[in-house]
C-alpha cells in the first residue's frame, strides 16, 4: 500500500533573508511587510522551496492580519485584505513558474499545493506569546477569537488555496475557535499545529496536547482536518508529543504534521536565535516520525532550502523502503 507523505516548505523568513536587504526578525509585521515593500522577494522565496522539493508551500500570511496592516502600514481594511490576496497570488505565480520548469523532468512534486497560512493572534501581538501563552487571555469568548481571525480566514478561502495551515497555536481556546470557524466551511481542509512546551505533553498555555488535538479533530467534519501536530519546536522535543497522538496511544489513526525549527532557541528579549550545544538537525528524526504517523513534514524557523532537500531525501528513502516491505 502506498503511503502519501507531503513535504512542506521551511522557514520563510530564513529563506526570504536571501532576497532582501532589510530587517525581518523583530519587525511587528515580520515577513508580511514584504507583501507591501518587496513582493518579488516573496515570489522568489516560494520558488526556492519548490525547487528544493516542497510538495506544499505556505502563503506568506502567518503574521498578516487586517489589524496589523491597519496599525503598522496605515492601510484600510480593504487594502489589508488585498495584501492577503496578493500573498496567495504570489504563491500561485511561483507554482505556475515551477510547473513550467519541470514539465519535462522526473520530479516528485509535479503538482505542488498551496496552503494558506493562519498564524495565532500572538503573532499580531508581537510579544513572542506564541511561545509563552501570554496572549491566551486577550479574548473573553470563543466568538471574539473567531471574529478576529475571520477576515484573513475568509480572504484565504475566497482565493481558493488548496488547504489551510492553522499553525503555531499556543492556546486551547484559540484552537477550538479556529476549528469552529473551519467547520463553517465544510469543503475546506486544513491542518492544525500547535506551539508546545518541551515537556512532551503540553501546549504552551499548559493545556494537554493530546486532549486538545482529540477535541479539535473530533469537532470538525470527517476528513476536514488532514493532520494535527506540532511546529516551531526543537526536533528532539517533538517526538514525545507526537507519540501521545500516535495510533498505538489513542487507538485511532490521526495523520500528523511536524515541522520543527532548526533546534536553536529564540530569545524574546534580543530577538535572536541562540544555538544549543546538543543540536540535532530535523532530518535525523524524519523516519521515526513517519513511522509514528506523520504525513506532512517540513521545517519552521531557521530552516532553509537545504534542510528541505535533506528532509525530502529522507521522505523518499522511507517511502521506498515502506513500499518494498508491503
Amino acid at each position: 500500500m502506498t503511503v502519501d507523505v507531503k513535504v512542506l516548505d521551511g522557514g520563510f523568513s530564513t529563506q526570504l533573508a536571501m532576497h532582501v536587504n532589510d530587517t525581518i526578525d523583530g519587525d511587528p509585521l515580520w515577513t508580511s511587510k514584504f507583501l507591501y515593500y518587496n513582493p518579488e522577494a516573496i515570489y522568489k522565496t516560494h520558488l526556492d522551496f519548490l525547487r528544493a522539493g516542497s510538495d506544499i508551500i505556505e502563503t506568506n500570511t502567518y503574521q498578516a492580519s487586517v489589524s496589523g496592516f491597519v496599525r503598522y502600514l496605515n492601510k484600510t481594511k480593504e487594502e489589508s485584505l488585498e495584501l492577503i490576496k496578493l500573498a496567495v497570488d504570489l504563491a500561485k505565480r511561483a507554482v505556475i513558474r515551477y510547473k513550467e520548469e519541470v514539465k519535462d523532468l522526473d520530479v516528485s512534486n509535479r503538482e505542488p499545493l498551496i496552503a494558506g497560512s493562519i498564524g495565532p493572534y500572538a503573532a499580531y501581538s508581537h510579544d513572542c506569546s506564541e511561545y509563552t501563552g501570554k496572549s491566551c487571555n486577550k479574548f473573553d469568548s470563543i466568538e471574539s477569537i473567531i471574529d478576529w481571525h475571520k477576515p484573513r480566514f475568509e480572504a484565504l478561502v475566497n482565493t481558493r488555496v488548496d488547504l489551510l495551515a492553522i499553525e503555531t497555536i499556543p492556546c486551547a481556546n484559540e484552537a477550538i475557535a479556529l476549528t469552529n470557524l473551519l467547520k463553517q466551511y465544510p469543503d475546506i481542509k486544513a491542518w492544525i499545529s500547535f506551539s508546545c512546551k518541551s515537556d512532551g505533553k503540553s501546549i504552551v498555555d499548559g493545556s494537554n496536547f493530546k486532549e486538545t488535538v482529540l477535541q479539535c479533530y473530533r469537532s470538525v467534519y470527517p476528513g476536514q482536518l488532514v493532520a494535527c501536530g506540532v511546529n516551531c519546536l526543537t526536533p528532539k522535543a517533538m517526538t514525545p508529543l507526537l507519540k501521545t497522538i500516535s495510533e498505538k496511544e489513542i487507538n485511532q489513526f490521526i495523520p500528523m504534521v511536524a515541522y520543527p525549527n532548526s533546534g536553536e532557541k529564540y530569545s524574546s528579549t534580543s530577538f535572536t536565535w541562540i544555538k544549543e550545544s546538543d543540536l540535532h538537525p530535523p532530518e535525523e528524526f524524519i523516519k521515526e516520525w513517519l513511522d509514528l504517523g506523520v504525513r506532512y513534514v517540513g521545517g519552521c524557523c531557521r530552516t532553509n532550502t537545504q534542510d528541505i532537500e535533506r528532509i525530502s531525501a529522507e521522505v523518499k528513502s522511507w517511502m521506498k523502503a515502506h513500499l518494498n516491505s508491503t
